[in-house]
């Protein structure tokens, strides 16, 4: 097609906190896609987290390199090749405006409702949180649940399944307006600010009987907090490292591991939500589910125009988003 491709491009890894001279934008045609392919319009792009460690080195993928497309999953619209043309995928097109995938690797999505919660709620985020706490957290009725990160993406989902789940939900959020959402809101039962000198003090006085899970989206010094508070037999569950990734240098591991495992017999485990793939159908008709009988809430922060996707990054990682950040590439499917 002989149609021009707007993209953005990491023109250089960080060495520190990541700004937007890391970025750059560039204009290409528009692939044609050949046997066993799909071009695909990019509709909406997930900004995430991890978006800033793919840059760190090699993790579940391999590391980001200078004058590559940033990476990025999103939800396009199929307008040629071998799915039928308007066909909506979720796949990881990258930060720009069409994208020649191969079609084993695009996954077709049955809309039903707004098509942004299937980045969010309905996607990677819900499923990562309904994995996360209840296969790999295992809570029970009653348990003290604490989320950090709990007015992320996938925090305010944990915690909200958690409360489904009959525990006692405590969240850990940057700031008073975010911990206010989470308890007037979301309905979880109590919330501190991480960034209160008093942290440790705060949670303790939050979380009286100790905690039994703790979901772990930012590791570091919350982490090294939360883990002293940990009852016997308690669950970690690590879903990211948010607090050291937009760092040349990230922090040593917190203090306390694995003397804590050892002597209050915890488990820490971390998951990446593709282990439960055959078992994503059964957790989407349930978020699903949830979401249409107002027992889950879902927030989402939208964020108009490709060119605008480095400043949704760089602001996330500094915590100025509540819920799943979303930046729109292009016009929905009609």
């Amino acid at each position: 097609m002989n149609r021009p491709n707007r993209q953005i491009l990491l023109a250089e890894r960080p060495d520190g906190p990541l700004e937007l001279h890391h970025f750059r934008e560039a204009t290409t045609q528009i692939g044609e896609p050949g046997p066993g392919q799909v071009l695909c319009r990019t509709v909406l792009l997930s900004i995430d987290p991890a978006n800033r460690a793919w840059m760190q080195g090699r993790t579940y993928r391999e590391q980001l390199s200078g004058g590559e497309v940033m990476a990025g999953f999103t939800l396009g619209e199929v307008i040629a090749g071998e799915l039928p043309c308007g066909t909506v995928v979720a796949c990881d097109a990258g930060w720009q405006e069409y994208a020649v995938l191969p079609t084993a690797d695009v996954r077709p999505v049955t809309v039903r409702g707004e098509l942004t919660h299937y980045l969010g709620a309905l996607g990677l985020n819900g499923l990562t949180a309904y994995f996360g706490l209840l296969e790999v957290g295992r809570p029970g009725p009653g348990d003290t649940v604490v989320v950090s990160g709990a007015a992320g993406a996938t925090g305010h989902l944990a915690g909200q399944i958690a409360h489904l789940a009959g525990c006692r939900v405590v969240g850990i959020a940057g700031s008073t307006d975010k911990t206010r959402l989470l308890t007037e809101q979301l309905g979880f039962d109590a919330a501190v600010n991480y960034r209160s000198p008093s942290l440790r003090q705060d949670l303790r006085a939050a979380c009286p009987d100790g905690v039994d899970v703790y979901f772990d989206n930012v590791g570091g010094s919350v982490l090294e907090t939360t883990l002293s508070l940990m009852n016997e037999r308690g669950r970690v569950v690590c879903c990211g490292v948010v607090s050291q990734y937009d760092t040349s240098s990230p922090a040593p591991g917190p203090r306390g591991v694995p003397g804590y495992l050892v002597a209050k017999r915890l488990r820490m485990e971390g998951f990446i939500v593709t282990d439960f793939l055959d078992r994503w159908p059964h957790a989407e008709r349930l978020l699903a589910t949830w979401l249409a009988d107002g027992k889950l809430v879902a927030l989402q922060d939208i964020i108009e125009g490709l060119h605008n996707a480095p400043a949704a990054l760089i602001g996330l990682l500094k915590g100025d988003n509540v819920g799943k950040r979303i930046v729109r590439v292009g016009s929905d499917p009609r």
